[in-house]
């Protein structure tokens, strides 16, 4: 009898070993392939000071959570990486690292000494491209909302805008966005937007956003102006949708000045128009016109720049 306690005990013990070993090697995580997102990105500006944790990667995009960010919010890696992977085929590579660095954030409120008011530190959401330094030269979106829950609305919006700022400043080997002094933050993103949620599959967004950007005004370059409705749905619509977009950067990237492949000043309305016409193949003051009228001084701008930069043929 004491024979069998004795083997009982050992088999027991035996058993007990071999399954912590096997508990050991599932709480190990498994090794990268070469060339894999890193695990985890420590932030490094503005506010902005997390460890933020690798929660998913593949061919475009590496996403990236923050510690308050709910894990079984998964719907952002395929919208993510549809979004990129359709960007980087229309307005080409943007950079070696062919991958997008998503990040996301819940907002936090901090107590700020200097105003004496509460602020939002990682609302909103701010981009970064492969020449910036301070985000190690990587493309990159930054967001942050009260939460991430849904596939709708800002939740989905706010980060392929982001993308669309990438676009604007770096696309075509170029550094910069000198079209932003005249468009804003968001009028380019209106037509940005709505053309990838399309190439999405979300064609229940790109009818909201579309509902929506058809009945903004805004108050410049003129009072009343609806850039979407009267300038770039209309453009995009007649003139080759995406593949115009693309071409506007593009012909900046040949054409407006640089130094190095940075650009060196800003764009005026007259040349603004000019190189959206080179981009569309037709002579675009009439839609101008009818956008934003057409104030004093455009007239000499427009002309000089058809003067400046006569390679962007159009009939004129």
């Amino acid at each position: 009898m004491k024979n069998l306690f004795l083997t009982l005990s050992i088999l027991i013990t035996a058993l007990m070993l071999s399954c912590s070993k096997s508990n050991k090697g599932n709480d190990t995580d498994p090794e990268d392939p070469a060339g894999a997102p890193s695990k985890t990105w420590q932030e490094h500006w503005g506010h902005h000071d997390l460890l933020m944790k690798r929660v998913y990667y593949d061919d475009h995009v590496a996403v990236y959570y923050d510690d308050n960010v709910d894990r079984s919010v998964t719907w952002l890696f395929k919208a993510m990486s549809d979004s990129w992977a359709y960007v980087k085929q229309t307005y080409g590579d943007f950079g070696p690292d062919k991958r997008l660095f998503a990040n996301f954030h819940i907002s936090r409120k901090v107590f700020n000494p200097a105003t004496q008011m509460e602020e939002d530190q990682l609302g909103g959401g701010h981009p970064a491209s492969y020449f910036d330094a301070d985000h190690d030269f990587r493309n990159v979106i930054d967001n942050g909302l009260g939460n991430w829950t849904y596939p709708t609305g800002e939740q989905i919006g706010i980060p392929i805008h982001e993308m669309g700022h990438i676009v604007c400043g770096a696309s075509h080997g170029a550094k910069g966005s000198p079209s932003d002094v005249l468009w804003g933050d968001s009028k380019f993103m209106e037509i940005f937007n709505y053309d990838v949620l399309l190439h999405i599959g979300r064609e229940d967004e790109a009818a909201r956003a579309y509902i929506q950007c058809m009945a903004t005004k805004d108050d410049f370059p003129t009072p009343g102006s609806q850039w979407f409705k009267n300038w770039f749905f209309p453009i995009y619509s007649k003139y080759g949708k995406a593949a115009v977009l693309n071409r506007y950067f593009e012909l900046l990237s040949k054409h407006f000045p640089k130094n190095g492949n940075t650009y060196i000043r800003n764009l005026n309305y007259g040349e603004f128009v000019h190189f959206w016409s080179g981009a569309a193949g037709v002579n675009l003051k009439e839609q101008a016109t009818i956008a934003f009228g057409w104030p004093e001084g455009w007239e000499s701008m427009f002309k000089k720049a058809q003067q400046d930069f006569p390679n962007l043929t159009y009939p004129r």
